[in-house]
């Protein structure tokens, strides 16, 4: 994963939301590399209490289909109360529909899985640098 080393994130503190546990080792592994201090959650409910708990953190990486609490619902939920963090919506699911209700959500962007590093790394970095 050499792509991150160009990446130097060491202040910033990222959530992955993500109830998959394969998907999120991968994106802690793409992450980790650019010093970013990274922690997890695997439903909407634990996203929305970890951000009540931790505002300062500056960036999510939200799925979309979770169990219990959605990522749209709980985007909505955390944009209510934390109306500057950056929340980027991730999907396996590429349909139009999805881009327009994360929007409506209010996530800054989405991306579609699988998704390369480089991309993952480049979206990140237009919010954090």
């Amino acid at each position: 994963m050499e792509a991150a080393t160009t990446y130097q994130w060491n202040s910033k503190k990222i959530l992955v939301v993500e109830d998959d546990e394969s998907s999120a080792y991968l994106l802690g592994e793409i992450l980790k590399e650019t010093g970013a201090k990274i922690e997890y959650s695997t439903d909407g409910d634990q996203a929305v209490e970890y951000i009540r708990e931790h505002p300062e953190t500056d960036l999510i990486l939200m799925d979309i289909h979770l169990p219990e609490k959605d990522g749209f619902t709980a985007t909505r939920e955390i944009k209510a109360f934390a109306h500057d963090i950056v929340i980027i919506a991730q999907t396996a699911y590429a349909f139009s529909v999805d881009h327009l209700e994360a929007a409506r959500a209010g996530c800054d962007g989405l991306l579609t899985k699988p998704m390369s590093p480089g991309l993952l790394l480049d979206k990140i970095n237009r919010y954090l640098s």
